[in-house]
């Protein structure tokens, strides 16, 4: 008996040295796979660079015009724009007029695309996307913040201060065709990270004065028209431009698709859709471009029609608000986003409430009291806003309200954990907004939504910047188990498609592990780079190691007990 005993101890010895000796090798394996995911993070920051001083920072794939760098009215051509000229065989010319808020230079005045000069350098996202974006911005910040790229991300908040000063917004990029719209407001976050992370070379008061002044007038463009929605107090995505956007000139076809599914699914009530000639002539031009689209001034819209149907003004409109939005295109406000002006979101109100939080806080640094009072009554106002018009006590969850039919929403998706990332929610609403964790969470990462529109910001799509705001809510409210799963989910989904093809993607099929997606309408491609993911897969390397840390000190301490 006793034989027996020890021989199945010696077999319970040698299963525990075995999954011991597995456990580690897979540990050193992970330690090895993601030193490489970092290094390709590390040298990416460089790849994705671009400035006035480089010729690769004019090509644009997105539409067929030659290079042209517009400077702002009047402004000199500086010397690193002026050699750009001669080795890069650029044309250089100057916007038509002073611009001094959005929309006061419209794009059918510049009718050559080109790059709008920014003085600092900046990190692109990749691919097709060649232009600092908006924001896409705040996550790079974040990921060359965690790499210690200190001087490129104040460039890059400091480029933001230009555009606000000289082309009347934070644009969703810097080409003349986004002169109509902005992105998500972000703006105080990155002034915070910049700020709050010097690493022992801190900014002065003086710089956060000035980066203070240009958050006031960032902010006040979401709190005018045509930004507000409705009569709610909220906010809404909007673009003052017309017609098909110019960028989608490398994808024609996009338009076409919406069409084509449009038409399949007549059971799909939209007023997305209108009747005019299949081949107009110069004479049908005044009354497409008013319900639809002016065919005089753009290709794609003369192309963009399947026989006599066409795309509404209305859709036009919605189109260019979702795109304001950064989640082009889903389904959450109606086929293709179609509807996006009619909605005040969860995302962007939360992101005000942040704003105004932020701003409050940036007065009493500055030491102006009366003004941080006043920032902490805006925040408490849209909080009670978001409350009333955007929080279902029902079922514990936030969803968008369209203003427009005064009904809230019943569309499940991911920014309906903005609040967390904001600070906007209760105790209460957080408890009850985790236990929707699971609506979204795969074993790749957090997908958009639960419903697989086949477009690529729903189901099963997952993105970085979703993944992170949620992450961080998490951890804002102390839901640190719920968070480091997320972050060993997407982690481990990019760094296994990174083994497989030596890359990083925009986005993911988070419930495949997989970056071969299959978007049936809209954009199917998946651009490598790349920026915003290469961000916050840092960003949870932190946090996991952190955690790892913790455990490492944890088990010490126990050991000398």
């Amino acid at each position: 008996m006793k034989s027996s005993s020890r021989s199945l101890a010696g077999v319970l010895v040698a299963v525990l040295l075995f999954t011991g000796a597995v456990y580690a090798q897979t540990a050193q394996d992970e330690g090895s796979s993601n030193a490489r995911v970092l290094d390709y993070i590390d040298h990416a920051w460089d790849t994705l660079s671009r400035s006035m001083n480089d010729c690769k920072s004019m090509g644009d794939i997105k539409v067929t015009t030659a290079p042209i760098l517009y400077l702002p009215a009047g402004m000199p051509v500086p010397a690193a724009v002026a050699n750009m000229q001669k080795h890069c065989n650029v044309q250089v010319k100057h916007l038509p007029r002073t611009i001094h808020q959005m929309g006061d230079v419209r794009v059918s005045e510049i009718p050559d695309e080109g790059l709008l000069y920014l003085p600092h350098p900046y990190v692109v996202p990749g691919g097709r996307f060649n232009e600092m974006y908006g924001w896409d911005s705040y996550f790079i910040v974040l990921g060359l913040v965690a790499n210690h790229r200190m001087d490129l991300a104040e460039d890059m908040v400091e480029n933001f201060f230009y555009e606000i000063d000289n082309y009347g917004a934070i644009l969703n990029a810097n080409r003349t065709y986004y002169l109509t719209r902005s992105q998500p407001p972000f703006l105080t976050s990155m002034i915070r990270e910049v700020y709050e992370h010097q690493g022992g070379t801190p900014l002065s008061h003086k710089w956060l004065a000035n980066a203070y002044s240009h958050a006031e007038r960032d902010y006040a463009l979401w709190t005018r028209v045509p930004h507000l929605a409705g009569n709610t107090g909220l906010a809404r995505y909007s673009d003052v431009g017309t017609g098909p956007v110019p960028e989608m000139a490398d994808d024609s076809r996009y338009y076409i698709d919406v069409i084509q599914w449009l038409i399949a699914h007549p059971a799909v009530h939209t007023t997305y859709l209108v009747k005019g000639p299949a081949n107009p002539t110069s004479a049908d031009a005044t009354a497409l471009a008013e319900k639809s689209c002016d065919i005089r001034a753009s290709k794609l819209c003369a192309n963009a029609h399947v026989g006599n149907e066409w795309l509404s003004s209305g859709f036009y409109h919605g189109d260019r608000a979702m795109r304001e939005s950064g989640f082009d295109p889903a389904f959450r406000f109606g086929p293709f986003q179609g509807s996006t002006q009619d909605y005040a979101p969860v995302c962007l109100n939360s992101l005000l409430y942040k704003y105004a939080r932020d701003m409050a806080h940036f007065a009493t640094l500055l030491g102006r009291p009366a003004e941080a009072r006043m920032w902490e009554q805006r925040a408490a106002a849209r909080r009670k806003l978001i409350n009333q018009y955007l929080w279902n006590s029902s079922t514990g969850m936030y969803y968008d309200y369209d203003f427009v039919t005064h009904q809230q929403s019943t569309y499940n998706y991911i920014s309906a954990f903005y609040p967390l990332f904001a600070g906007a929610a209760t105790r209460e609403q957080a408890d009850a907004l985790e236990k929707h964790l699971s609506t979204f969470d795969h074993e790749g990462g957090l997908a958009m939504s639960d419903y697989d529109s086949g477009t690529q910001w729903d189901l099963p799509y997952g993105w970085a910047p979703t993944n992170w705001v949620t992450t961080q809510g998490l951890v804002n409210y102390g839901f640190m188990q719920d968070a480091r799963r997320v972050s060993r989910e997407f982690t481990s989904t990019i760094r296994q498609n990174f083994l497989r093809d030596g890359t990083i993607h925009e986005k993911y099929d988070v419930v495949n592990g997989s970056s071969n997606v299959q978007v049936a309408t809209g954009y199917k491609s998946n651009v490598v780079g790349f920026g915003w993911t290469n961000a916050v897969y840092l960003k949870m390397s932190d946090l996991l190691d952190a955690q790892k840390s913790s455990d490492t000190r944890a088990v010490a301490a126990t050991d000398t007990k």
